[in-house]
């Protein structure tokens, strides 16, 4: 008998531990307006940011990382100022380390 739950521990694996961070990030729009991000957490696939800008689902935003450069990031999810996006790329973990280092010495 099935509940239309669906394989809910695969559901739950799909999900990225993320690291909290507190750091300011320069990014550009998909019109190419130079944005602010404070990005809230990071993993190696995307992060959270806050914006005063609105973004639709889909939109792609370059984002200025430290250590690692400009990374393209799409928007899965914007809500009263808060955005997440997924790479488009996964950034290695060697890069991620030092990405990480680096936001966290920044405060």
């Amino acid at each position: 008998m099935s509940f239309g739950y669906g394989n809910l521990a695969f559901a739950d694996n799909r999900r990225v531990d993320r690291d909290e961070v507190h750091y300011r990030a320069r990014a550009f729009g998909p019109d190419a307006r130079q944005l602010t991000f404070l990005i809230v957490n990071v993993s190696p696939h995307g992060l959270m940011a806050r914006c005063e800008a609105h973004f639709e689902v889909g939109d792609r935003v370059r984002v200025q990382l430290p250590k690692v450069g400009v990374v393209i990031a799409e928007v899965r999810w914007s809500l009263g100022g808060r955005i997440g996006c997924q790479f488009e790329r996964a950034v290695d973990l060697a890069s991620y380390y030092e990405l990480i280092a680096t936001m966290v010495r920044a405060n």
